[in-house]
C-alpha cells in the first residue's frame, strides 16, 4: 500500500487502510486525495511541508502522520482539517516506516520497532535489536480486533515474525522464502498474509495466526524483479503485485480440486473425463516423482489478470478497491499520475484503463488533464455488480489525556494500555478523531503549528 522514493516527481505515495484515500509527498509538500470516484479525484488537503517522505492517513479521519527528510527522526501527528499539530515524537534513528490502525501506531526504524496506543500515543512496547531492516519493511493489519504486525525475522533469509500488537506478544515465525523479504501485506481481516522475496519470482500467501501456506503464485521465471507493493482486495479474493517492471500482476485466491470431475450425460450415465482433466491428473501424479523445485513450479498459479504500464524501472504503489460498486486496480505511478483500471472478476485477462489523474503540477496541468480524453473508453460489464460484494533509545514521550468513545475528552484520565474500543470508531466524526490530546512536554511544542 505504500512505497517510498518512487521517482523524480514523488517522494512517496501511500493508500490509506481501506484504499479510499491517497497521500503523496513531493519536494515542495504533500497532498491528500479522496479516491471514491473514477472520473473525479478530489484534493482534500495540501501542505507546503517540504521533503516529505512518509505521509500516512488514518482511514478517512483527520489524523495524518508526516515525516520529513529535514528531520528524519521526528514523527509529526496532525489534525489536517483544523490545521494544527497534535503532537510529535523523536526517535534514536531515522524513521523508515509508519503504520496505523484504529488501535495502534507503529514506527519502524532500521533495528527497532515502537508500538504506540493510538488513543493517547502512549508507548506500549519497544522491539529492540530486530534484524537489520534498512527499507523499513513491515505491515500492520487494519483489523483493530487483532492488530497483527509482520516484520522480517532475518536479514539473510525470508523469515516473517508475526507479532500481536494488541496483546504485545509474538504469535509465530513463518519461514516464507529462501532469500530476504521484499514485501509483506495483510488482508483486511488480518487472517491472510502475503509475502515476496528479493528475487520476486514467487509470491506466497499464509493463514494467520497459524502461519500455514495457502497459496503460491509465480510472477515469472526469466528474471528477478523488485516487488515493491502487494495489496489484497477488500474480500481477500484477489492479490495484486507491482514491481520495477512494466507489468502489474493480479492473482486470484481460489482452491483447485486435484480430483478429476466425472460428468453425467443427459441420460444420467457417466461420461468419460475430458482430455484436459486426464492430463491434469497425470501431471499431479507425476509431480510426486519429480524434484521438489520442479514439482513446486508445476503447482504454482500464474496471474489471473495483468496491467501493462507505460513505464518500467520505477516503484509504484498499487491497491485493489471497490469504487462505485465495481472492482478497480489503482496504480500511483512514479511520474505523478493515478491510473484506474477495471478488473473482470470472472475472466481476468488484460485490465482496461478507464481513467487517469494527475497528482501534482500546476493549475494549468490539472485543467488540461481534466479536459483530456481517455485513451480507452470505459467498458460496462454487468457481471461486475453481480460478482462483487463489499464484505462487511526510545522516543521523546509526554503525558497525554485519554478520550471517551462519545468524543468527549476526559481531562486527566489516562486510558489503560489494553483498553480497546468495543466497536469500530467513527473516524469521520471530527469531535471523535483524532483521539489524542495536545502533547505536554513542558515546551508546548505542537500547539497551533500548521501541518
Amino acid at each position: 500500500m505504500e512505497t517510498g522514493d518512487v521517482g523524480p516527481g514523488l517522494c512517496c505515495a501511500s493508500f490509506n487502510q481501506d484504499s479510499t484515500s491517497l497521500a503523496v509527498g513531493t519536494k515542495t509538500g504533500y497532498r491528500l486525495f479522496s479516491v471514491t470516484s473514477v472520473d473525479k479525484l478530489d484534493c482534500i488537503h495540501e501542505s507546503k511541508t517540504p521533503d516529505v517522505y512518509i505521509v500516512e492517513r488514518l482511514f478517512s479521519s483527520s489524523l495524518v502522520v508526516v515525516v520529513s527528510q529535514s528531520v528524519p527522526r521526528r514523527m509529526n501527528v496532525y489534525h489536517f482539517k483544523k490545521g494544527t499539530e497534535i503532537c510529535n515524537y523523536s526517535y534514536s534513528n531515522n524513521i523508515l516506516a509508519v503504520r496505523l490502525n484504529r488501535q495502534r501506531l507503529v514506527v519502524c526504524l532500521e533495528e527497532s520497532i515502537y508500538i504506540h496506543n493510538i488513543k493517547d500515543m502512549k508507548l506500549l512496547k519497544t522491539l529492540l535489536n530486530t534484524p537489520s531492516n534498512p527499507s523499513g519493511l513491515c505491515a500492520l493489519s487494519i483489523n483493530h480486533s487483532n492488530s497483527f504486525l509482520a516484520y522480517p525475522g532475518s536479514d539473510t533469509i525470508g523469515e516473517i515474525i508475526v507479532y500481536d500488537a494488541n496483546n504485545l506478544s509474538t504469535v509465530t515465525m513463518i519461514p516464507a522464502h529462501d532469500s530476504p523479504l521484499a514485501a509483506v501485506t495483510f488482508s483486511a481481516s488480518g487472517t491472510k498474509l502475503a509475502s515476496a522475496s528479493e528475487r520476486g519470482t514467487v509470491i506466497r500467501v499464509f493463514s494467520i495466526p497459524e502461519g500455514l501456506r495457502l497459496f503460491e503464485f509465480r510472477r515469472g521465471m526469466k528474471r528477478y524483479v523488485n516487488i515493491s507493493s502487494l495489496s489484497f482486495s477488500p474480500d481477500a479474493q484477489f492479490l495484486c503485485a507491482s514491481s520495477n517492471t512494466e507489468t502489474v500482476h493480479i492473482f486470484k485466491l481460489e482452491q483447485h480440486s486435484p480430483s478429476v470431475c466425472v460428468c453425467l450425460s443427459r441420460s444420467g450415465e457417466e461420461e468419460a473425463p475430458s482430455w484436459s482433466a486426464y492430463v491434469g491428473k497425470m501431471f499431479t501424479a507425476a509431480s510426486s516423482y519429480l524434484p521438489a523445485q520442479v514439482s513446486g513450479m508445476m503447482s504454482q498459479d500464474r496471474a489471473f489478470a495483468t496491467v501493462r504500464l507505460q513505464m518500467a524501472g520505477q516503484k509504484n504503489a498499487c491497491a485493489l478497491a471497490i469504487i462505485q460498486k465495481l472492482p478497480r486496480l489503482l496504480v500511483a505511478s512514479s511520474d505523478g499520475q493515478l491510473f484506474i483500471y477495471n478488473i473482470d472478476p470472472q475472466d481476468g485477462g488484460e485490465c482496461t484503463l478507464v481513467q487517469k489523474h494527475r497528482l501534482f503540477g500546476s493549475d494549468k496541468d490539472w485543467e488540461e488533464t481534466e479536459k483530456s480524453e481517455l485513451t480507452e473508453p470505459p467498458q460496462a460489464c454487468q457481471s461486475y455488480a453481480a460478482t462483487v460484494a463489499i464484505p462487511t533509545s526510545g522516543p521523546v514521550t509526554a503525558t497525554l489525556t485519554g478520550y471517551s468513545e462519545d468524543g468527549g475528552a476526559k481531562k486527566g484520565e489516562v486510558i489503560p494500555e489494553h483498553e480497546f474500543a468495543a466497536g469500530p470508531v467513527c473516524l469521520d466524526d471530527e469531535t471523535e478523531f483524532p483521539p489524542i490530546n495536545w502533547c505536554r512536554d513542558g515546551s508546548g511544542r505542537g500547539k497551533g503549528r500548521r501541518p
